[in-house]
C-alpha cells in the first residue's frame, strides 16, 4: 500500500466513524443508536472489488454483506442479534447460544476476530440462514470492564474484510459501548428478554455449507 492509498483509508475511516457516532447520538433509542453505526460499516467496509478475485465466490455465490450487533443476554445463555442490516426478517432476533462458534470465541477472549476467509477455519459456524459467508470481522463491545456483546459485518464472498477494516470496526464499537449505555441500552434488553421472535440457533439446523 502506498503512502497515498494508506492516507485515503484513513482518511475513509476517520470519516466513517464520525458520520456513524453522530448518528448514534441523533438515535432515538439503543437499537437504533446501533443499527445507525452498523449501517454505516455495512455500505463502507470491505474490499468492494473482493468479488472478482479467483475463487473468492464459489459457484452460485454472489457479493453481498450483513451486519450486526449480539449483545449478550440478560441470563448470559445468548448471543441476541440487535440492529441488523440486511439479516432475513425472520431472524431479527437470531439468539446463538453464548459460548458457540465465533461469537463464543470473542466473548471468551475479551478479544477482537478477523476470518479473511472463513473456508480457512474449520470451526466456522453457519449461522446466517440464507449461506455462509466467507469473510468476517468481529470487535467486543465494553463497558467498565465487562464484555456487553459485540459488532460483526461479514460478506459472501472470500479475502473482503482485511485488517484495516476491523481496526475501524474497533472504533465503532468504542462509540457503541457509550451510546448502547447512554441511550438506555441495558434496561431496554431486560425488558424485552426473550423477545417473542426468538430464532434459537441450537433449536434449528442449517446446512454447512
Amino acid at each position: 500500500m502506498t503512502k497515498a492509498s494508506a492516507a485515503n483509508t484513513s482518511q475513509d475511516g476517520l470519516a466513517l466513524v464520525d458520520e456513524a457516532g453522530a448518528a448514534a447520538l441523533a438515535a432515538d433509542g439503543p437499537e437504533s443508536a446501533l443499527r445507525a453505526i452498523l449501517q454505516r460499516c455495512y455500505d463502507t467496509l470491505g474490499d468492494r472489488n473482493a468479488h472478482l478475485q479467483p475463487d473468492a465466490l464459489k459457484a452460485g455465490e454472489k457479493q453481498y454483506f450483513v451486519a450486526g450487533a449480539f449483545m449478550i443476554s440478560p441470563d448470559r445463555a445468548y448471543h441476541m442479534l440487535v440492529g441488523s442490516v440486511n439479516f432475513p426478517p425472520d431472524q431479527e432476533r437470531l439468539m446463538i447460544p453464548i459460548a458457540e462458534g465465533n461469537p463464543g470465541w470473542v466473548v471468551h477472549n475479551r478479544s477482537k476476530l478477523i476470518l479473511e476467509n472463513t473456508d480457512e477455519h474449520g470451526d466456522f459456524r453457519q449461522y446466517l440462514k440464507t449461506s455462509r459467508m466467507g469473510s468476517s470481522i468481529y470487535a467486543p463491545l465494553f463497558w467498565r470492564g465487562e464484555i456487553m456483546g459485540q459488532l460483526a459485518v461479514a460478506a459472501q464472498a472470500r479475502w473482503t474484510m482485511r485488517q484495516e477494516d476491523l481496526d475501524v470496526l474497533v472504533a465503532c464499537a468504542h462509540i457503541a459501548s457509550a451510546c448502547w449505555v447512554a441511550h438506555g441500552g441495558p434496561a431496554w434488553l431486560n425488558d424485552m428478554y426473550p423477545p417473542a421472535n426468538a430464532w434459537r440457533i441450537d433449536e434449528r439446523r442449517l446446512d454447512q455449507v
